[in-house]
Protein backbone atom coordinates (compact mmCIF):
# COMPACT_ATOMS: atom_id res chain seq x y z
CA UNK A 1 0.00 0.00 0.00
CA UNK A 2 1.36 3.42 -0.95
CA UNK A 3 1.79 6.25 1.54
CA UNK A 4 -1.14 8.09 -0.08
CA UNK A 5 -3.36 5.00 0.06
CA UNK A 6 -2.42 4.43 3.68
CA UNK A 7 -3.27 8.03 4.58
CA UNK A 8 -6.58 7.82 2.76
CA UNK A 9 -7.41 4.61 4.60
CA UNK A 10 -6.63 6.29 7.92
CA UNK A 11 -8.86 9.25 7.08
CA UNK A 12 -11.77 7.02 6.11
CA UNK A 13 -11.41 5.08 9.36
CA UNK A 14 -11.67 8.19 11.55
CA UNK A 15 -15.06 7.95 13.31
CA UNK A 16 -15.43 11.58 14.33
CA UNK A 17 -15.53 13.50 11.04
CA UNK A 18 -17.57 12.98 7.89
CA UNK A 19 -17.70 16.43 6.34
CA UNK A 20 -18.17 15.31 2.73
CA UNK A 21 -21.23 13.22 3.56
CA UNK A 22 -22.64 15.96 5.79
CA UNK A 23 -22.43 18.51 2.97
CA UNK A 24 -23.91 16.11 0.42
CA UNK A 25 -26.91 15.37 2.66
CA UNK A 26 -27.68 18.92 3.80
CA UNK A 27 -26.69 21.29 1.03
CA UNK A 28 -30.18 21.37 -0.54
CA UNK A 29 -31.66 22.48 2.79
CA UNK A 30 -29.11 25.24 3.30
CA UNK A 31 -29.65 26.45 -0.25
CA UNK A 32 -33.43 26.48 0.26
CA UNK A 33 -33.07 28.41 3.55
CA UNK A 34 -30.79 30.97 1.90
CA UNK A 35 -33.17 31.30 -1.06
CA UNK A 36 -36.08 31.88 1.35
CA UNK A 37 -34.11 34.68 3.00
CA UNK A 38 -33.73 32.87 6.33
CA UNK A 39 -29.93 32.88 6.38
CA UNK A 40 -27.29 35.56 5.81
CA UNK A 41 -29.69 38.31 6.92
CA UNK A 42 -28.05 41.72 7.38
CA UNK A 43 -29.28 44.60 9.49
CA UNK A 44 -28.67 46.85 12.48
CA UNK A 45 -30.15 46.71 15.96
CA UNK A 46 -32.84 49.13 17.01
CA UNK A 47 -34.68 49.54 20.30
CA UNK A 48 -35.51 46.29 22.09
CA UNK A 49 -35.45 43.31 19.74
CA UNK A 50 -36.22 45.25 16.56
CA UNK A 51 -33.73 44.97 13.71
CA UNK A 52 -33.74 47.26 10.68
CA UNK A 53 -32.70 45.36 7.59
CA UNK A 54 -30.07 46.64 5.20
CA UNK A 55 -29.30 45.92 1.57
CA UNK A 56 -32.75 46.67 0.16
CA UNK A 57 -34.47 43.64 1.67
CA UNK A 58 -37.83 43.13 -0.09
CA UNK A 59 -39.63 42.35 3.19
CA UNK A 60 -39.39 45.92 4.36
CA UNK A 61 -37.27 47.73 6.90
CA UNK A 62 -37.86 46.15 10.31
CA UNK A 63 -38.21 42.69 11.81
CA UNK A 64 -38.54 41.42 15.38
CA UNK A 65 -35.61 39.17 16.20
CA UNK A 66 -36.02 35.82 17.96
CA UNK A 67 -32.60 34.57 16.82
CA UNK A 68 -30.05 36.37 18.99
CA UNK A 69 -29.11 34.70 22.26
CA UNK A 70 -28.82 37.88 24.30
CA UNK A 71 -31.38 36.50 26.73
CA UNK A 72 -31.23 39.46 29.13
CA UNK A 73 -31.24 42.02 26.32
CA UNK A 74 -27.84 43.37 27.34
CA UNK A 75 -26.33 43.43 23.85
CA UNK A 76 -28.10 46.77 23.24
CA UNK A 77 -27.33 48.19 26.69
CA UNK A 78 -25.90 51.73 26.40
CA UNK A 79 -23.46 51.15 29.28
CA UNK A 80 -21.98 48.12 27.52
CA UNK A 81 -21.63 50.00 24.22
CA UNK A 82 -20.06 52.91 26.10
CA UNK A 83 -17.65 50.52 27.84
CA UNK A 84 -16.44 49.21 24.49
CA UNK A 85 -15.84 52.73 23.15
CA UNK A 86 -14.16 53.94 26.34
CA UNK A 87 -11.69 51.04 26.36
CA UNK A 88 -10.50 51.81 22.83
CA UNK A 89 -10.25 55.52 23.56
CA UNK A 90 -8.28 54.92 26.77
CA UNK A 91 -5.75 52.61 25.14
CA UNK A 92 -5.77 54.18 21.67
CA UNK A 93 -6.00 50.77 20.04
CA UNK A 94 -8.34 47.92 19.18
CA UNK A 95 -6.10 44.87 18.92
CA UNK A 96 -2.53 43.77 19.63
CA UNK A 97 -1.37 41.07 17.26
CA UNK A 98 0.74 38.91 19.54
CA UNK A 99 0.31 35.78 21.60
CA UNK A 100 -0.93 36.22 25.14
CA UNK A 101 2.15 34.47 26.48
CA UNK A 102 4.02 37.62 25.40
CA UNK A 103 2.14 40.94 25.69
CA UNK A 104 -1.34 41.76 26.97
CA UNK A 105 -3.46 44.85 27.37
CA UNK A 106 -3.63 45.74 31.04
CA UNK A 107 -7.40 45.93 30.74
CA UNK A 108 -7.76 42.22 30.02
CA UNK A 109 -5.98 41.50 33.28
CA UNK A 110 -8.54 43.72 35.00
CA UNK A 111 -11.34 41.80 33.28
CA UNK A 112 -10.06 38.40 34.38
CA UNK A 113 -9.70 39.57 37.98
CA UNK A 114 -13.21 41.03 37.88
CA UNK A 115 -14.75 37.88 36.41
CA UNK A 116 -12.85 35.70 38.89
CA UNK A 117 -14.34 37.66 41.78
CA UNK A 118 -17.80 37.68 40.21
CA UNK A 119 -18.00 33.94 39.53
CA UNK A 120 -15.86 32.52 42.33
CA UNK A 121 -13.25 30.85 40.11
CA UNK A 122 -9.97 31.47 38.34
CA UNK A 123 -11.12 32.95 35.04
CA UNK A 124 -9.23 33.13 31.77
CA UNK A 125 -10.90 35.12 29.00
CA UNK A 126 -10.81 34.10 25.33
CA UNK A 127 -12.06 35.60 22.08
CA UNK A 128 -14.90 33.03 21.90
CA UNK A 129 -16.13 30.07 23.93
CA UNK A 130 -15.32 27.74 21.01
CA UNK A 131 -11.71 28.93 21.17
CA UNK A 132 -11.74 28.32 24.92
CA UNK A 133 -12.93 24.75 24.31
CA UNK A 134 -10.26 24.25 21.66
CA UNK A 135 -7.60 25.19 24.18
CA UNK A 136 -8.99 23.21 27.10
CA UNK A 137 -10.03 19.80 25.80
CA UNK A 138 -6.63 18.56 24.50
CA UNK A 139 -4.96 19.56 27.77
CA UNK A 140 -7.57 17.65 29.76
CA UNK A 141 -7.18 14.64 27.46
CA UNK A 142 -3.40 14.69 27.97
CA UNK A 143 -3.81 13.57 31.59
CA UNK A 144 -2.04 16.58 33.08
CA UNK A 145 -5.14 17.51 35.07
CA UNK A 146 -5.79 13.94 36.17
CA UNK A 147 -2.58 12.99 37.98
CA UNK A 148 -0.75 11.99 34.81
CA UNK A 149 -3.34 9.39 33.76
CA UNK A 150 -4.99 9.88 30.38
CA UNK A 151 -8.75 9.84 30.94
CA UNK A 152 -11.57 8.37 28.92
CA UNK A 153 -13.23 11.42 27.35
CA UNK A 154 -17.00 10.93 27.30
CA UNK A 155 -19.07 13.35 25.21
CA UNK A 156 -22.80 13.77 25.59
CA UNK A 157 -24.51 12.85 22.32
CA UNK A 158 -26.01 16.33 22.04
CA UNK A 159 -22.93 18.26 23.13
CA UNK A 160 -22.74 21.47 21.14
CA UNK A 161 -20.82 21.52 17.86
CA UNK A 162 -18.22 23.76 19.50
CA UNK A 163 -17.45 20.79 21.77
CA UNK A 164 -18.03 17.85 19.42
CA UNK A 165 -15.86 19.44 16.74
CA UNK A 166 -12.77 18.71 18.84
CA UNK A 167 -13.36 14.97 19.21
CA UNK A 168 -10.89 14.08 16.47
CA UNK A 169 -8.09 16.09 18.09
CA UNK A 170 -8.93 14.79 21.57
CA UNK A 171 -8.86 11.24 20.20
CA UNK A 172 -5.17 11.74 19.42
CA UNK A 173 -4.61 12.09 23.18
CA UNK A 174 -7.16 9.77 24.79
CA UNK A 175 -9.99 7.32 24.27
CA UNK A 176 -13.19 9.10 23.18
CA UNK A 177 -16.71 7.80 23.81
CA UNK A 178 -20.13 9.25 23.06
CA UNK A 179 -23.15 8.36 25.19
CA UNK A 180 -26.89 9.02 24.84
CA UNK A 181 -28.07 12.44 25.96
CA UNK A 182 -28.07 12.91 29.75
CA UNK A 183 -27.71 9.14 30.26
CA UNK A 184 -26.28 8.94 33.76
CA UNK A 185 -26.51 5.15 33.80
CA UNK A 186 -24.33 4.86 30.71
CA UNK A 187 -21.89 7.35 32.22
CA UNK A 188 -21.73 5.41 35.48
CA UNK A 189 -21.00 2.18 33.62
CA UNK A 190 -17.97 3.83 32.04
CA UNK A 191 -16.89 5.19 35.42
CA UNK A 192 -16.98 1.67 36.85
CA UNK A 193 -14.73 0.35 34.08
CA UNK A 194 -12.16 3.14 33.96
CA UNK A 195 -10.31 4.88 36.79
CA UNK A 196 -10.29 8.34 35.17
CA UNK A 197 -13.31 9.63 33.23
CA UNK A 198 -14.08 13.10 31.90
CA UNK A 199 -17.63 14.03 30.93
CA UNK A 200 -18.07 16.79 28.35
CA UNK A 201 -21.51 18.38 28.11
CA UNK A 202 -23.50 21.59 27.89
CA UNK A 203 -25.04 23.23 30.92
CA UNK A 204 -28.01 24.52 28.93
CA UNK A 205 -28.42 22.93 25.50
CA UNK A 206 -28.83 25.20 22.49
CA UNK A 207 -31.91 23.30 21.29
CA UNK A 208 -33.50 23.21 24.75
CA UNK A 209 -32.94 21.14 27.88
CA UNK A 210 -30.15 21.08 30.42
CA UNK A 211 -27.56 18.89 32.10
CA UNK A 212 -28.51 16.93 35.26
CA UNK A 213 -26.02 18.77 37.46
CA UNK A 214 -27.08 17.12 40.72
CA UNK A 215 -26.67 13.63 39.27
CA UNK A 216 -23.31 14.53 37.78
CA UNK A 217 -22.08 15.79 41.14
CA UNK A 218 -23.13 12.49 42.72
CA UNK A 219 -21.05 10.61 40.14
CA UNK A 220 -18.17 12.97 40.80
CA UNK A 221 -18.38 12.26 44.53
CA UNK A 222 -18.61 8.50 43.96
CA UNK A 223 -16.05 8.01 41.18
CA UNK A 224 -14.00 11.20 40.96
CA UNK A 225 -15.64 12.08 37.64
CA UNK A 226 -14.07 15.11 35.95
CA UNK A 227 -16.71 17.54 34.64
CA UNK A 228 -16.24 19.88 31.70
CA UNK A 229 -19.43 21.90 31.28
CA UNK A 230 -19.99 24.44 28.53
CA UNK A 231 -22.62 26.78 29.97
CA UNK A 232 -22.65 29.25 27.08
CA UNK A 233 -26.45 29.44 27.07
CA UNK A 234 -26.85 29.49 30.86
CA UNK A 235 -24.50 32.27 31.92
CA UNK A 236 -26.07 35.36 33.53
CA UNK A 237 -29.57 33.86 33.58
CA UNK A 238 -29.15 32.17 36.96
CA UNK A 239 -27.41 33.03 40.20
CA UNK A 240 -27.23 36.12 42.39
CA UNK A 241 -24.34 37.44 40.30
CA UNK A 242 -25.25 35.72 37.06
CA UNK A 243 -22.95 32.75 37.69
CA UNK A 244 -25.04 30.71 35.27
CA UNK A 245 -27.03 27.50 35.27
CA UNK A 246 -24.05 25.26 36.03
CA UNK A 247 -21.88 27.40 38.31
CA UNK A 248 -24.82 28.40 40.52
CA UNK A 249 -25.37 24.69 41.35
CA UNK A 250 -21.73 23.75 41.88
CA UNK A 251 -19.80 23.91 45.15
CA UNK A 252 -18.28 27.24 46.11
CA UNK A 253 -14.83 25.75 45.50
CA UNK A 254 -14.71 24.24 42.00
CA UNK A 255 -11.79 22.07 43.03
CA UNK A 256 -9.61 19.97 40.76
CA UNK A 257 -12.33 18.05 38.89
CA UNK A 258 -14.62 20.71 37.44
CA UNK A 259 -14.15 23.29 34.69
CA UNK A 260 -16.92 25.52 33.38
CA UNK A 261 -16.70 27.21 29.99
CA UNK A 262 -19.06 30.06 29.17
CA UNK A 263 -19.80 32.78 26.66
CA UNK A 264 -19.45 36.48 27.29
CA UNK A 265 -21.56 37.17 24.21
CA UNK A 266 -24.95 35.61 24.99
CA UNK A 267 -26.74 36.34 28.26
CA UNK A 268 -23.69 38.32 29.39
CA UNK A 269 -24.28 40.75 26.53
CA UNK A 270 -20.69 41.54 25.57
CA UNK A 271 -18.29 39.48 23.45
CA UNK A 272 -15.85 36.63 24.04
CA UNK A 273 -15.62 33.46 26.08
CA UNK A 274 -14.08 32.28 29.33
CA UNK A 275 -12.99 29.30 31.37
CA UNK A 276 -13.72 29.03 35.08
CA UNK A 277 -10.92 27.00 36.67
CA UNK A 278 -10.60 25.65 40.19
CA UNK A 279 -6.87 25.63 40.94
CA UNK A 280 -3.74 27.70 40.46
CA UNK A 281 -1.99 24.74 38.80
CA UNK A 282 -4.73 24.52 36.17
CA UNK A 283 -4.49 28.22 35.48
CA UNK A 284 -0.70 28.11 35.11
CA UNK A 285 -0.93 25.14 32.73
CA UNK A 286 -3.57 26.80 30.56
CA UNK A 287 -1.64 30.06 30.38
CA UNK A 288 1.32 28.19 28.92
CA UNK A 289 -0.16 25.38 26.83
CA UNK A 290 -3.66 26.38 25.76
CA UNK A 291 -3.29 26.69 21.97
CA UNK A 292 -5.30 29.92 21.56
CA UNK A 293 -3.48 31.45 24.53
CA UNK A 294 0.00 30.57 23.29
CA UNK A 295 -0.51 31.04 19.55
CA UNK A 296 -3.27 33.61 19.17
CA UNK A 297 -4.29 37.01 20.51
CA UNK A 298 -6.56 38.11 23.31
CA UNK A 299 -10.08 39.45 22.88
CA UNK A 300 -9.96 42.91 21.33
CA UNK A 301 -10.29 45.97 23.54
CA UNK A 302 -13.87 46.71 22.53
CA UNK A 303 -14.86 43.23 23.73
CA UNK A 304 -12.89 43.67 26.96
CA UNK A 305 -14.41 47.08 27.70
CA UNK A 306 -17.90 45.78 26.98
CA UNK A 307 -17.37 42.78 29.27
CA UNK A 308 -16.15 44.99 32.11
CA UNK A 309 -19.26 47.14 31.74
CA UNK A 310 -21.48 44.06 31.81
CA UNK A 311 -19.69 42.82 34.93
CA UNK A 312 -20.62 46.08 36.63
CA UNK A 313 -24.28 45.55 35.69
CA UNK A 314 -24.03 42.03 37.15
CA UNK A 315 -23.19 43.61 40.50
CA UNK A 316 -26.34 45.73 40.59
CA UNK A 317 -30.05 45.12 41.11
CA UNK A 318 -30.57 45.51 37.36
CA UNK A 319 -29.41 41.92 36.86
CA UNK A 320 -32.19 40.55 39.07
CA UNK A 321 -34.74 42.81 37.37
CA UNK A 322 -33.76 41.54 33.93
CA UNK A 323 -33.75 37.92 35.12
CA UNK A 324 -37.29 38.51 36.37
CA UNK A 325 -38.38 40.10 33.10
CA UNK A 326 -37.03 37.10 31.20
CA UNK A 327 -38.98 34.73 33.44
CA UNK A 328 -42.14 36.73 32.74
CA UNK A 329 -41.61 36.53 28.97
CA UNK A 330 -41.03 32.78 29.17
CA UNK A 331 -44.25 32.30 31.18
CA UNK A 332 -46.15 34.55 28.74
CA UNK A 333 -45.06 32.41 25.78
CA UNK A 334 -45.73 29.12 27.57
CA UNK A 335 -49.30 30.15 28.39
CA UNK A 336 -49.98 30.44 24.66
CA UNK A 337 -47.79 27.86 22.92
CA UNK A 338 -47.33 24.25 24.01
CA UNK A 339 -43.77 23.04 23.40
CA UNK A 340 -41.63 20.27 24.83
CA UNK A 341 -39.80 22.90 26.88
CA UNK A 342 -42.95 24.30 28.47
CA UNK A 343 -42.49 25.35 32.13
CA UNK A 344 -38.69 24.97 31.97
CA UNK A 345 -36.97 28.12 33.33
CA UNK A 346 -34.91 28.41 30.15
CA UNK A 347 -35.34 30.89 27.28
CA UNK A 348 -35.14 28.47 24.34
CA UNK A 349 -38.33 27.10 22.79
CA UNK A 350 -38.49 24.65 19.89
CA UNK A 351 -41.44 24.30 17.52
CA UNK A 352 -41.01 20.88 15.94
CA UNK A 353 -42.16 20.53 12.33
CA UNK A 354 -40.43 17.35 11.14
CA UNK A 355 -39.79 17.75 7.42
CA UNK A 356 -36.89 20.05 6.56
CA UNK A 357 -38.58 21.88 3.70
CA UNK A 358 -41.78 22.30 5.72
CA UNK A 359 -39.71 23.86 8.53
CA UNK A 360 -38.09 26.26 6.05
CA UNK A 361 -41.53 27.24 4.78
CA UNK A 362 -42.80 27.71 8.36
CA UNK A 363 -39.92 30.00 9.30
CA UNK A 364 -40.28 31.81 5.97
CA UNK A 365 -43.94 32.56 6.63
CA UNK A 366 -43.05 33.99 10.03
CA UNK A 367 -40.35 36.13 8.47
CA UNK A 368 -42.81 37.39 5.85
CA UNK A 369 -44.80 38.63 8.86
CA UNK A 370 -41.73 40.39 10.26
CA UNK A 371 -40.87 37.72 12.84
CA UNK A 372 -37.37 36.26 12.44
CA UNK A 373 -36.78 32.85 14.01
CA UNK A 374 -34.07 30.23 13.45
CA UNK A 375 -34.97 27.36 11.16
CA UNK A 376 -33.18 24.26 12.46
CA UNK A 377 -32.46 21.06 10.57
CA UNK A 378 -29.78 18.40 10.29
CA UNK A 379 -26.98 18.50 11.40
CA UNK A 380 -28.15 20.89 14.12
CA UNK A 381 -30.93 18.43 14.95
CA UNK A 382 -31.59 14.88 13.78
CA UNK A 383 -32.97 14.25 10.30
CA UNK A 384 -36.75 14.41 10.33
CA UNK A 385 -36.75 16.59 13.48
CA UNK A 386 -36.55 19.97 11.76
CA UNK A 387 -38.34 22.96 13.20
CA UNK A 388 -37.81 26.50 14.41
CA UNK A 389 -35.95 27.75 17.47
CA UNK A 390 -37.24 30.76 19.36
CA UNK A 391 -34.91 32.66 21.69
CA UNK A 392 -36.91 34.60 24.25
CA UNK A 393 -35.34 37.62 25.91
CA UNK A 394 -36.06 40.10 28.67
CA UNK A 395 -36.22 42.78 25.99
CA UNK A 396 -39.08 41.34 23.97
CA UNK A 397 -42.17 43.53 24.01
CA UNK A 398 -45.21 41.51 25.17
CA UNK A 399 -47.13 42.85 22.17
CA UNK A 400 -44.51 41.38 19.83
CA UNK A 401 -44.64 38.08 21.71
CA UNK A 402 -48.41 38.06 21.43
CA UNK A 403 -48.13 38.60 17.68
CA UNK A 404 -45.61 35.75 17.38
CA UNK A 405 -47.86 33.38 19.30
CA UNK A 406 -50.90 34.37 17.26
CA UNK A 407 -49.09 33.74 13.99
CA UNK A 408 -47.87 30.34 15.16
CA UNK A 409 -51.39 29.39 16.26
CA UNK A 410 -52.86 30.59 12.97
CA UNK A 411 -50.82 28.17 10.88
CA UNK A 412 -52.25 24.78 9.99
CA UNK A 413 -52.12 22.53 13.05
CA UNK A 414 -50.88 19.42 11.17
CA UNK A 415 -47.64 21.27 10.49
CA UNK A 416 -46.82 21.24 14.20
CA UNK A 417 -45.98 17.87 15.68
CA UNK A 418 -45.23 17.43 19.36
CA UNK A 419 -42.35 15.03 19.84
CA UNK A 420 -40.09 13.89 22.58
CA UNK A 421 -38.34 16.23 24.94
CA UNK A 422 -34.79 17.29 23.94
CA UNK A 423 -33.67 15.34 27.01
CA UNK A 424 -35.14 12.16 25.50
CA UNK A 425 -34.61 12.37 21.73
CA UNK A 426 -31.28 10.62 21.55
CA UNK A 427 -32.64 7.20 20.60
CA UNK A 428 -34.61 8.71 17.76
CA UNK A 429 -31.81 11.03 16.75
CA UNK A 430 -29.01 8.48 16.66
CA UNK A 431 -29.85 6.82 13.31
CA UNK A 432 -30.14 10.18 11.58
CA UNK A 433 -26.97 11.81 12.85
CA UNK A 434 -23.61 11.81 11.16
CA UNK A 435 -20.33 11.75 13.07
CA UNK A 436 -19.23 15.39 12.84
Amino acid sequence: MSVVESAASTIRATPFRNTASLIDRTRMHFEAAHHRGLMAVYGRSEEGRAVSLTGGNPRGNTIIDYVRCSYLGLDNHPAIVAGAVAAMEEYGSLHWSCARTRLNFGLIGDLEVTLSQLFGARVIAYSTVMVANMGALPIIASGHLTEGQRPVMVFDRLAHASLAFHKAVVAEEAQVETIPHNDLDALEQICRKHPIVVYVCDGVYSMGGFAPIEGLLQLQEKYGLFLYIDDAHGISLFGEKGEGFARSQLPRDLGERTIVAASLGKGFGASGGMLMLGTADQEALFRCYSIPYAFSASPNLAAVGAALASAEIHRTSELKIRQGQLAERIAFFDERIDTDQRSAPLPIRMIKVGDEFAAIDFAGRLLDDGLYTSVTFFPTVARGHAGIRICLTADHDPADLERLCSKIQSYEKPVLTRGSSPNDIDAAAAPGRLPL
